[in-house]
């Protein structure tokens, strides 16, 4: 069981934390927009990773600092610094610079691409100074923020795993903050591959001997071999089929097709050996005449984490509900993987509502955020009390 002497005061002090948040009103939001107008694709996050470290600066924290990774790093001395507590929330967005960044704001939501994944989660990153300022919260572990980079896609979490395998700080614990979803609870990574599988034909074809569809039939081929992988309902295993890329005109049959995929699954070896299944059917493909296929593998996950039944995961469930926030327990495929990787205990939360996720119209609620950012400081509380020390 969890000690009543490290949450009671916790669980009490939450209701008035959320109200007093809402006199930070116009930093967060601030924040939040500056975070969403800020270009900041996988790769090429270093404006938004300077804007992070003014803000840190502007904070008076210690420490301030990029790494070889691009991460953006900063302190918060503890008062006793006996523990150190990692909060991290990755900078990349799915967008391109190219791509009108404007974030508008009304009293009830805010609405732009990426402001939920994750310049909103970035937001709350840069404003948690402010935040336990204003709540007038010391805790006794040295906290760490961390920003970070190339998480997304291709990146394959490689700000992170570069920053925890060359940090010389003993980490305790992790929080990875997204912006949404409120009551999001993720405590252990899945399995998982993602890749591409591309298919190119012969340069010029005859339209009357293949139909006029070139690699599209090629590809189908692929994709009816890769449906006809059973995959078991428990535990919870599943092949997703992201998107299709393939030709450019309605009279052109194309030459080449990309199908981009992912794989995952809660079992030890199952994304293995569904890997391993799909190599095969590209080979068989590969091996076809005037066929070329290619497996690229971009981004893996291992499965592990702590349990359900862990103090934190315990804890973290006992605030949402003080805060009347409904827990939504899963498995996840973001940072935790790499926490997993070196034993640290971590839980993913969100910060609010939202809509329309990798959208133009990708928006969150603001009434939320409050609750959001109170829960947050309540994990760390927690965290700093000891609760992972049971």
């Amino acid at each position: 069981m969890l000690s009543n002497d490290v949450l009671e005061p916790i669980i009490k002090d939450l209701p008035a934390h959320r109200e007093a948040l809402t006199g930070l009103r116009e930093i967060l939001l601030a924040n939040a927009v500056m975070c969403g107008e800020i270009p900041s694709p996988t790769f090429g996050e270093e404006a938004l990773v300077r804007f992070l470290c003014d803000r840190f600066t502007e904070s008076g924290l210690q420490n301030i600092s990029t790494d070889e990774a691009g991460n953006a790093i900063a302190l918060i001395p503890g008062g006793e610094g006996k523990r150190t507590v990692l909060v991290s929330a990755h900078v990349d967005k799915i967008w391109d610079k190219s791509i009108d960044h404007t974030v508008s704001v009304t009293p009830a939501r805010l609405v732009g691409p990426g402001i939920a994944d994750n310049s909103l989660g970035a937001a709350a990153l840069a404003s948690l100074p402010a935040v336990l300022d204003r709540l007038g919260i010391r805790l006794k572990s040295n906290l760490v923020l961390l920003g970070t980079t190339r998480s997304m896609g291709k990146g394959d979490l490689a700000g992170l795993r570069f920053f925890i395998e060359n940090t010389k700080i003993p980490l305790h614990a992790a929080v990875c903050v997204e912006g949404i979803e409120i009551g999001r609870l993720s405590y252990a990574s899945l399995g998982m591959i993602r890749g591409d599988i591309s298919v190119r034909t012969e340069e010029e074809r005859d339209w009357q001997r293949s139909n006029g569809s070139g690699a599209i039939v090629a590809l189908n081929r692929v994709i009816d071999d890769i449906l006809g992988i059973e995959t078991p309902g428990r535990p919870r295993t599943a092949i997703i089929l992201g998107s299709i890329l393939a030709g450019n005109a309605y009279n052109v049959a194309p030459t080449k097709a990309t199908l981009r995929f992912e794989v995952r699954s809660e079992q030890p070896g199952m994304v293995a050996r569904i890997h391993d299944r799909i190599a095969e059917i590209v080979e068989r493909v590969n091996a076809e005449d005037r066929v070329k296929a290619r497996l690229d593998i971009i981004a893996r996950r291992r499965p592990g984490g702590i349990d359900f039944s862990h103090p934190m995961v315990k804890a973290t469930r006992e605030i949402m509900g003080a805060l009347g926030i409904q827990p939504k327990v899963a498995p996840s495929t973001n940072e935790l993987s790499a926490l997993v990787d070196k034993g640290i205990p971590g839980v993913t939360l969100g910060i609010t509502r939202g809509e329309e996720k990798h959208s133009i119209e990708e928006s969150v609620e603001v009434a939320p955020i409050f609750s959001g950012i109170a829960q947050l400081v309540g994990v760390l509380r927690a965290i700093d009390g000891g609760i992972c020390d049971e």
